[in-house]
């Protein structure tokens, strides 16, 4: 485990922290108003690769030998020219900082960080993070490279998890959940929808889905993975026999037949690396999925009805009122699909190129 200290005065400014992998969703703007919880879970930190943050530049103003040594393949609407490798905590577990009022930035609801550091270091006032909690945005608090360091905790260091170990912990995500919104004529309300964890994941998991498949009609299994991904690929893929087969594994599955050509396998929590497998499928293309979404596809839990006599049990499915259910066919996320569609080389091809510059005006079914 890790403190991150202020670079100048070496104050404390965070509990006790664990490496984790980023969350796929770390960049996403989720629908309109909406307050999105805690990006990172207490106890935990994540490192972000990519710049943030300001300064900016167009993209006209970038060379696209440039952008291709910063893995940018695809026009995007700006670059950021900040210091890569942002320390990514959960708001509270910020220990030994300030706000600073004047650094608020564009938001609507919150802060979004758009004026760079907005937190400063209260025994030395040196700017070291910024904190984002505006609507529509993931809260987190993002620690400047160039302002913090890491220091080890005494003692011993826990092994990454394994997988047997991950899957025998079993937490999966659900796909659908409440969305809290700000603003409402009785102040915070909810609705029920699709969880935008899922979303996020599965545009990243459907950009990687286009580049495997190079404009082949594809076929995924039955059921919610179909609902979440075969829509979007019908849409943006030519109609055609044939199809070409892509389906669930990982740790605990049965190995996949010879005959798949993709395999859609869990990202590690921890380490960030995707599950490889061995035998005939071993050169497939892997799609990576968080490890809680991957958990559910594999194993969905259906809120079944459960026998009861006499008074009725909280664990009854009850008719009245219904269930939730999300009002809406599920649909990937647009932002976070293309922004790793530019991410990947496959996007130089003449068809990928021509889907990734059409979304921002074209509204493909399954996209939101």
């Amino acid at each position: 485990m890790f403190v991150f200290v202020c670079a100048r005065c070496e104050a404390r400014l965070t509990a006790p922290l664990s490496r984790v992998s980023l969350p796929l969703h770390a960049r996403q703007c989720y629908g309109n108003g909406a307050q999105l919880p805690v990006l990172m879970e207490s106890g935990t930190f994540a490192v972000d690769p990519e710049p943030w943050g300001r300064p900016w530049r167009m993209w006209d103003e970038i060379d696209p030998r440039e952008a291709e040594a910063r893995g940018i393949y695809a026009p995007v609407h700006a670059l950021s020219d900040g210091v890569p490798g942002a320390i990514v905590v959960a708001p509270g577990d910020v220990r030994g900082t300030r706000l600073m009022p004047d650094r608020r930035g564009g938001a609507c609801c919150g802060l979004d960080g758009a004026d760079g550091p907005n937190m400063a270091c209260q025994a030395c006032d040196l700017p070291v993070a910024a904190r984002i909690d505006d609507c529509s945005l993931w809260q987190a608090v993002r620690l400047s490279p160039d302002a913090v360091h890491r220091v080890p905790v005494a003692g011993a260091q826990a092994a990454p998890l394994s997988w047997t170990e991950l899957v025998a912990e079993g937490e999966s995500t659900p796909p659908s959940e409440p969305i809290a919104t700000w603003g409402g004529r009785r102040g915070t309300s909810h609705y029920w929808s699709w969880s935008p964890r899922w979303e996020a994941a599965a545009g990243h998991a459907l950009a990687h889905l286009l580049a495997a498949f190079e404009g082949q009609p594809v076929r995924v299994p039955a059921g919610l993975t179909a609902d979440v991904f075969q829509r979007a690929l019908d849409a943006l893929l030519p109609a055609g026999p044939g199809k070409r087969r892509a389906v669930l594994a990982g740790p605990g599955r049965p190995a996949p037949e010879a005959g798949a050509d993709i395999v859609l396998v869990p990202i590690h929590p921890q380490t960030g690396r995707t599950w490889s497998p061995a035998g005939p499928t071993a050169s497939a293309y892997r799609v990576p999925l968080p490890l809680g979404i991957w958990l559910w596809l594999v194993s969905p839990r259906p809120g079944l009805p459960v026998p009861a006599s006499g008074g009725i049990s909280q664990d009854v499915l009850r008719d009245d009122p219904l269930p939730p259910r999300p009002d809406r066919l599920f649909r990937a996320d647009r932002g976070t699909f293309r922004h790793t569609l530019a991410r990947l080389p496959a996007v130089r091809s003449p068809w990928l190129r021509t889907i990734h510059d059409n979304l921002a005006h074209n509204g493909y079914p399954g996209l939101s």
